[in-house]
């Protein structure tokens, strides 16, 4: 068993107001129930046989959802939104939740979304930074890709900057919706205002297209982006099987994890070779890339690749690379790098191969949700408004374990998630490609 984590939620004070969302306090009477604090549900839920199962031993996480009394009194509230980093479906459709939340569920009139990320806080974007929001202009949102309040990378540093402005504003309460580098510009933001002694709620809405954010089950728009590549994946098999020796490259997003790679190839099930960043190939040798796509062409006359984009990073130089505006090493295009390795490969080789790229990237980022995402981004928006409005601070909304639950920001952004290659998803993964176990060649 792993050393309980604390998952204790900061909160700027003692809920004293009632809340104006009724519901019920007793069970059995068909009417949803409040949650209160001392509701948990366990982390670790592996067990051995044998095994001491004191709750002693357990990390527990606190359950989400509208508490009886809250902190904040709607009529005095100033909420702030704003969108940061890469394009990911279904902000829009988050957005427009924390408007309807607060405004129809608690009462709230003045709810503020800041332009383009961290930036909107600093002046550093052209035109007004602010933008009104009430259910009126964010009804149709959901529609749409992309973000309404706009996004950005990077000045999440400038913690002090912004906190300036965010009392020059007198927000009571910031929803920050982005990934792991946002919301480590969220944690610093949640000090520097503890600092102060501000009565601001600080809460993430964690936002990561690669599904690599620690301590969630998924990230919204995972769903979406999973759909959108295994279409990307339909098209290159039929290029590839058309053709005489034909390979179909298709590149996806995963950055430092392998989560869409490995669903993609499940659910396309067309891929024959999956590249991610957890499992290091080679592409020369008897064991490599290369020889193991020959393989397969003079078996079956035709190939499918799947690569997360993080995947090969050994293959570029430092000086190719360097990091940035979020902080973010970045990557080479390893798609590019294969196409034509491969290619240069096989004609010195004297093996025709016909070769069809694919990057579907940006028009995944910026598609709109499925309809698993978009109601997946309404119940995140919605108790990230029930948690702010009740005082508590410095923490993300998760869904874990099928439950809603409260996340502090430090232990989210502790670590990333990546795809473990002893597990039995990515063992799922070896079995439908037929690929081979490693691509490795032994000394």
């Amino acid at each position: 068993m792993n050393k309980p984590i604390n998952f204790t939620i900061a909160t700027l004070g003692e809920p004293k107001i009632p809340s104006p969302i009724k519901l019920s306090t007793v069970s059995g009477d068909s009417i949803a129930n409040y949650v209160v604090d001392s509701e948990h549900i366990v982390y670790e839920i592996d067990v051995s046989n044998g095994e001491d199962l004191g709750l002693k031993k357990f990390s527990l996480l606190q359950k989400a959802g509208p508490r009886q009394m809250i902190y904040f009194n709607p009529r005095h509230v100033h909420a702030g939104i704003l969108t940061c980093g890469g394009l990911c479906p279904g902000l829009n459709d988050v957005i427009r939740a924390l408007v309807r939340t607060l405004w129809n569920h608690y009462g709230v009139r003045r709810v503020t979304g800041i332009k383009y990320g961290y930036n909107g806080f600093l002046g550093d974007i052209p035109g007004d930074p602010l933008m009104e929001l009430n259910p009126d202009v964010v009804d149709d949102i959901h529609r749409f890709g992309g973000s309404m309040l706009g996004s950005s990378r990077g000045s999440g540093e400038r913690t002090e900057e912004i906190v300036d402005a965010i009392e020059r504003l007198n927000l009571n309460m910031l929803f920050i919706i982005g990934g792991d580098g946002t919301q480590k510009g969220a944690l610093r933001i949640s000090e520097e205002v503890e600092k102060r002694n501000l009565k601001i709620a600080i809460v993430g809405i964690p936002k990561t297209i690669d599904n690599d954010l620690s301590f969630i089950d998924k990230s919204f728009g995972f769903e979406t982006a999973v759909g959108k590549a295994t279409e990307a994946v339909t098209a290159a098999h039929q290029e590839a099987h058309s053709a005489i020796n034909g390979v179909g490259l298709v590149k996806v997003m995963g950055r430092e994890s392998g989560f869409i790679a490995a669903n993609t190839a499940l659910a396309s099930h067309d891929v024959n070779i999956v590249l991610i960043p957890e499992v290091p190939f080679h592409l020369d040798g008897p064991q490599g890339l290369f020889e193991t796509l020959k393989k397969r062409l003079e078996r079956r006359g035709h190939a499918v690749i799947v690569v997360a984009e993080g995947a090969g990073l050994e293959f570029f130089s430092e000086q190719e690379l360097g990091t940035d505006e979020s902080g973010n090493r970045k990557l080479g295009d390893i798609g590019v790098l294969l196409k034509n390795k491969i290619i240069a490969w096989f004609k010195a080789n004297g093996v025709p191969i016909n070769l069809k790229y694919i990057d579907p990237s940006y028009i995944i980022r910026s598609s709109v949700a499925a309809p698993v995402d978009s109601s997946y981004c309404t119940r995140l928006a919605t108790n990230a408004v029930h948690a702010a409005m009740a005082g508590k601070t410095k923490m993300i909304i998760s869904e874990l374990h099928n439950t809603f639950v409260h996340v502090p920001i430090e232990i989210a952004v502790a670590n990333r998630n990546t795809l473990d290659p002893e597990s039995t998803l990515w063992l799922d993964v070896i079995q439908a490609t037929g690929m081979p176990v490693r691509m490795i060649n032994q000394k």
